[in-house]
C-alpha cells in the first residue's frame, strides 16, 4: 500500500485542448492541401497556354516556310525559329518551375506555423500539468 501511495499518475490532460489542437492540425492540412491544389490547376492552366501558343506559333512558322525561297534563306530562317522556340520553351519552363516553387513554398509554409503553434500548444500542456 505504501508503494502505491507513492506511485503518482500523471494527470489527465485536458481533452478539450487535444481535441481544439486536432482540429487547428486538420484546418492546416486542409489550406495546405487547398494551396497545393490551386498550384496544380495554375500549372495546368499555364500548361495549355503554353500549348496553345506553341501549336499557333508553329502554324505561322510552316505558313511562312512554306513560301518561295532560296534553300539557304529557308535554312537561315529555320534557325532563326529553332533558336527562338528553344528559348521560349527554356522560359516556360522556367516559369512553371517557379510556380510549382511558389505553391510548395506556401504550403510547406502553411504546415511549418502549424507545427510552430503545436509545439507551444505541447509545451503549454505540460507546464499545466507540471
Amino acid at each position: 500500500m505504501r508503494m502505491l501511495a507513492d506511485f503518482r499518475l500523471p494527470a489527465m490532460p485536458d481533452m478539450d485542448a487535444l481535441a481544439a489542437a486536432q482540429r487547428r492540425n486538420l484546418e492546416a492540412l486542409s489550406a495546405a492541401n487547398r494551396v497545393a491544389l490551386e498550384g496544380a490547376q495554375a500549372v495546368a492552366r499555364r500548361h495549355m497556354e503554353i500549348l496553345q501558343s506553341a501549336m499557333s506559333e508553329m502554324t505561322e512558322a510552316m505558313s511562312s516556310l512554306a513560301t518561295q525561297e532560296s534553300p539557304q534563306a529557308k535554312a537561315a530562317r529555320q534557325a532563326e525559329l529553332l533558336k527562338a522556340t528553344y528559348e521560349k520553351a527554356v522560359n516556360n519552363m522556367r516559369e512553371v518551375a517557379d510556380l510549382i516553387q511558389k505553391s510548395n513554398t506556401e504550403a510547406l509554409s502553411l504546415l511549418n506555423a502549424r507545427f510552430t503553434e503545436a509545439m507551444g500548444e505541447v509545451k503549454q500542456l505540460m507546464n499545466k500539468q507540471g
